[in-house]
């Protein structure tokens, strides 16, 4: 290899006007700021303030469905369910757990905690071991289980075997071991939807707190609109978090390598502007931050700061060798801006491909991602050289200084040529590597298998989720399952053949291994026959009018054509849920053959989880695999070359395959945060690979060895590459901060693919590019040899 190849290369020319651009020369947008600098910047102002009310306007959407939202027949029937029972959603679990959980001065504080609970602002009903009755005498009502004055001694301890061994509470409101016990606190729908939901829950926790102190028991609270509380305040804590450790690293970076304050104004700037105008325009086009547009804050600064830093580098390099400050930008945009257009273009492609799933949620991520990659693109190409020419001044003085101290840039400098100069050494061998690594971890990647848990879409580190694992242990489930049956006309709630089908159901529903805690209108109709001895119509309908409308309602809607059969499964992984609920549908069948006209529908967020998650996750894992092919194919169409096209390849897919196999070390399945993570990371980790392959398309000589251009360009670009990819993955990194289980999977594989996309553009796209580049003009000249014979 020649000496005079690894020397410092001075920065690549402008195109010749005689070549094509491979952005379609939008990159021409940039040169607007040098031509128009003020009138761009009033633009930006004026554009700065409508974002900031747009940013106003923004909301969370912590709907625990959000991931299954689609049009399917079974989301549809969850959505009737929802609206005509709606209990589960808007129930607070109240999960009180002690070892003197049934002595009788806990019992009197349960009580009166259970009285203040009813008179809390937004509460419309609630259902507790004090909602049990004594079997009825006579003709008479029956008695409370509890009595308004607790006996005691040997008396009370006769209360606590009867209540210990009361069929309606027993293993549903309170543990066989008599240690825990579940209070069910309807609320206000309106509530729930409403910014009051944090006061309730707040007013329910204080009243919990002043009514248990000194008790010894331990409450925790659970349940949908508790979730939801702790998913809103995560989201919104989670923004403020991103925004400040995002940026400050990006700052913290461009700073210690610029050594100058204007320079990381202008490199980390746009990135900035580039924050607040998505988000206000997604603000504006009513968008709701969720768990995974929450991430859009980091993916539009990681978008962004590395086209700012590539175009900010190259106008430092020019600086450096006595450009002033317009033509310097200008060179930079018209070198550097047809890759970064591209570099937005393919991560613009990897948005569209989420909108192949059939998650409404993972489509809007995939829509609010493509704005945010438009306006970041416009961002960046405008205001980087807005910035540079209204805030460098002294040029001269600035290139005299920093030539004599520009150590950290040398540094990586001789690293990138070091590092080029072993892979163009000996490029068949590495480029066969290579391909030998990227097709055994692929193997590895195949084998992966999906999964999903309500409880990762929670925060963990709440009370929440702690609560959901106590009723799971205790009382055998905390999510629940439905069972709605539809009656055909001419059939009413109490028509022999209603009651018969309602039975069955209700019968064949408990008897399903892995599920608990089964209520239905059979649950009173039993009660009533084995305790009062009374099986009659109209006996059921009096105990159904006197109950609480509030209760009722959870069975049976106003219009009493339908009824609903309730239990409660653990929160497992959907693997193991499946099973579960394809059983219980299986073994439905045979009351459907039995009761034709009636319509069973196996329902409920833990069902839909089940059927949907690990279909929905292979399809965007498929989508994904398609991707690769329709980016490259898209790369070599912009660089009218099959060469680039194969090239890009490799490094494309290195750093997802490598991510699967890492998922797959630690036991980690597909999940819907790591399949969205990976599709993302894919379109972001490009961003190397096209950069480097438009500078070696400037460098490229007909006359020259491929392998020399080959390091000239890395020398060239590969400390902004290096330091770009730290930003890209200190930008996602940032949400191992979150509560969100699924966002800290979402940030620390996403880091952990920008780095692994790093390694693939330096050690396995430089050697192919050059592998295929020789064996491109080997077959050229061949061709070329045959036609001249001929002739």
């Amino acid at each position: 290899m020649e000496t005079s190849r690894s020397k410092q290369p001075r920065p690549g020319s402008p195109r010749t006007s005689g070549s094509q651009s491979i952005a379609l020369g939008l990159e021409h947008i940039g040169l607007i700021s040098l031509r128009f600098p003020l009138l761009v910047g009033l633009v930006a102002i004026v554009l700065l303030i409508a974002a900031g009310f747009g940013l106003a306007r923004i909301k969370v959407d912590d709907s625990l469905s959000q991931l299954f939202r689609s049009d399917t027949p079974e989301f549809k029937t969850f959505e009737e369910v929802t609206r005509r029972f709606p209990s589960n959603e808007y129930d607070v679990l109240i999960v009180v757990e002690g070892k003197n959980l049934l002595e009788r001065g806990s019992i009197e504080k349960l009580r009166d905690l259970v009285t203040d609970l009813q008179l809390v602002d937004g509460t419309r009903g609630i259902i507790s071991m004090f909602s049990a009755r004594q079997p009825p005498q006579g003709d008479a009502l029956p008695a409370p289980l509890f009595p308004d004055q607790l006996p005691a001694g040997a008396e009370y301890d006769q209360l606590v075997q009867r209540v210990k061994n009361n069929e309606i509470i027993r293993g549903k409101l309170l543990s066989e071991d008599g240690q825990l016990t579940l209070i069910v606190l309807a609320l206000d729908p309106a509530v729930v939807a409403s910014s009051r939901l944090r006061n309730v829950i707040g007013e329910i926790q204080k009243t919990i707190d002043d009514d248990l102190a000194g008790t010894g028991l331990t409450a925790r609270l659970s349940g949908v609109p508790v979730m939801q509380l702790e998913i809103r305040n995560a989201v919104e804590r989670d923004r403020l978090v991103y925004n400040a450790f995002g940026f400050a690293a990006g700052a913290l970076i461009a700073i210690l390598f610029f050594r100058r304050l204007s320079f990381m104004i202008i490199g980390a700037g746009p990135p900035l502007i580039a924050i607040v105008l998505a988000l206000g325009a997604l603000g504006w086009l009513d968008f709701r931050l969720n768990m995974f547009l929450n991430v859009m804050t980091p993916l539009i600064m990681v978008i962004s700061f590395s086209d700012s830093m590539q175009l900010t580098f190259a106008a430092r390099d020019r600086l450096l060798q006595g450009e002033g400050r317009f033509e310097a930008f200008r060179n930079a945009m018209l070198v550097v801006g047809p890759a970064c257009v591209l570099t937005h273009a393919t991560a613009a492609l990897s948005f569209i491909a989420l909108q192949f799933s059939e998650s409404e949620l993972i489509r809007t991520f995939g829509e609010a991602g493509l704005v945010a990659t438009l306006i970041a693109m416009f961002a960046v190409l405008m205001l980087v050289p807005l910035l540079g020419v209204l805030l460098l001044r002294n040029e001269s003085v600035f290139a005299a200084e920093v030539k004599a101290a520009d150590t950290a840039v040398d540094v990586l400098r001789r690293f990138c040529g070091w590092i080029a100069a072993k892979m163009v050494s000996h490029p068949g061998l590495y480029s066969l590597l290579g391909l030998l690594v990227v097709g055994g971890l692929g193997l590895i990647y195949a084998n992966l298998e999906p999964r999903y848990r309500l409880a990762d879409q929670v925060p963990d580190r709440e009370q929440a989720v702690a609560a959901s694992h106590r009723l799971d242990a205790k009382l055998n489930g905390a999510n629940p399952i439905d069972v709605l049956i539809e009656f055909p006309k001419g059939k009413s709630l109490y028509d022999p053949e209603t009651l018969e089908t309602i039975a069955g159901v209700h019968a064949t529903f408990e008897q399903q291994p892995g599920i608990a805690n089964v209520w239905s209108l059979e649950t009173l109709r039993r009660w009533l026959a084995e305790k009062a001895g009374k099986s009659d119509v109209t006996t059921l309908k009096q105990y159904v009018d006197i109950l609480p409308q509030y209760l009722t309602r959870r069975f049976i809607p106003a219009e009493q054509d339908a009824v609903l059969v309730s239990g409660r499964v653990p929160d497992v992984d959907a693997g193991q849920l499946l099973p579960v609920i394809e059983g219980l549908d299986k073994a439905l069948d045979q009351v459907r053959v039995k009761h034709p006209g009636y319509k069973i529908a196996v329902t409920g967020l833990s069902a839909i989880a089940a059927r949907n998650s690990a279909l929905m996750i292979k399809k965007l894992n498929r989508g994904l695999t398609l991707e690769f092919l329709f980016v490259a194919a898209f790369i070599g169409l912009a660089f009218r070359s099959v060469v680039v096209m194969l090239a890009s390849i490799l490094p494309g897919i290195f750093p997802v395959v490598l991510s699967g196999t890492l998922l797959w070390l630690i036991g980690e399945g597909l999940q819907f945060a790591s399949v969205v993570a990976l599709t993302v990371s894919f379109g972001l980790g490009l961003s190397a690979t096209i950069h480097f392959l438009n500078r070696l398309r400037q460098e490229e000589r007909p006359d020259q060895d491929p392998a020399i251009a080959v390091e000239r360009a890395t020398v060239l670009v590969g400390p902004p590459l290096i330091l770009t990819s730290v930003v890209l993955a200190c930008g996602l990194i940032v949400t191992v901060f979150s509560d969100l289980p699924s966002l800290r999977l979402f940030g620390w594989l996403s880091a952990f693919a920008m780095l692994a996309a790093l390694a693939a553009d330096l050690l396995i796209l430089r050697p192919t590019v050059t592998f295929l580049s020789r064996l491109a003009r080997q077959m050229s000249r061949a061709r070329l040899h045959r036609l001249e014979r001929e002739h």
